[in-house]
């Protein structure tokens, strides 16, 4: 009985240390398994890290270079009204100069045309001063819309009219094709705005003897209207550009300060309408809007 009970003892003992061998070695295996995991999330996470601060330096890079490039043209824009707005009053004092001289002498014909000169310097003073506030105005969303069903036919008289003289005078061809455009829902000041910005730089870049065509018609829900000119036309890589802010399209020959086109493109978007624009180096540029028809 006594050898039984040893060996019984001994049976036991090797049994619990076979069970914390076993139970060692899963622990082992255990903690080995942990470990690998642990390095294996550090490591995703130190690539994680340095994924999001590559990614965020570079965001931020292309913002400061967006800020910058924002601020230099602001500053290269305030710097081209500056010299435009003294340009203009320096151009009305030396006429209003002008006209206290020759009018001691008594000559109406060049009192009439100094006077008229500086009636011209006010009205570029006012449209400067005016796109000016569309701007602000754009920029706090409050571009101011009076919409209304208007018939289009007066439309086209009224930017006929505007540029017919100026057009001839030119040596260009204005030109105008609209079959019973009928009615729009329309600020038709604001409307009359975009062809008039519209036109007056399709003069600046026609050439004499060259074209201009306003063209207005029906397109499915909309009223289509579309400005073609012949002049120099416009590269392709400039076309998704011409409508931004302070964008110009000759940078050397400046004429305009950018913002009729970003003016123009707001106060369409503001109708639930859209403009584009078309155009061919040396053979001309189409420009088109459309506003929706009165229901």
């Amino acid at each position: 009985l006594e050898d039984t009970k040893v060996d019984a003892d001994r049976t036991i003992r090797n049994e619990r240390k076979r069970e914390d061998a076993v139970l060692a070695w899963e622990r082992s295996d255990a903690d080995a398994v942990a470990r690998d995991e642990r390095e294996q999330r550090r490591v995703a996470l130190a690539s994680l890290l340095a994924f999001e601060r590559e990614y965020t330096d570079l965001r931020l890079e292309t913002e400061r270079v967006r800020v910058d490039q924002a601020l230099s043209s602001r500053e290269d824009f305030m710097a081209m009204v500056s010299h435009d707005l003294r340009s203009l009053l320096g151009g009305i004092a030396l006429s209003a100069e002008l006209v206290k001289e020759v009018g001691t002498i008594g000559d109406p014909g060049k009192v009439t045309r100094y006077a008229e000169r500086i009636q011209r310097f006010a009205a570029r003073m006012t449209r400067l001063v005016g796109d000016l506030m569309d701007v602000a105005s754009i920029e706090a969303g409050k571009l101011g819309l009076t919409r209304a069903r208007r018939d289009l036919t007066p439309l086209v008289r009224d930017s006929i009219d505007a540029f017919e003289h100026v057009a001839a005078l030119a040596g260009i061809r204005l030109q105008c094709e609209a079959a019973d455009p009928g009615f729009a829902e329309i600020d038709h000041e604001r409307i009359l705005q975009v062809l008039t910005n519209l036109v007056g730089n399709a003069l600046k870049f026609t050439p004499k003897g060259g074209q201009i065509t306003i063209r207005i018609e029906r397109a499915g829900p909309d009223v289509r209207f579309t400005v073609a000119d012949t002049g120099a036309g416009i590269a392709p890589d400039q076309l998704p550009q011409i409508f931004d802010r302070y964008f110009q399209v000759e940078e050397v020959d400046r004429r305009g300060l950018g913002l009729g086109l970003f003016i123009s493109k707001s106060i369409v978007e503001g109708h639930g309408g859209r403009i584009w624009a078309e155009s061919t180096l040396g053979t001309g540029s189409k420009f088109y809007f459309t506003v929706p028809t009165a229901i």
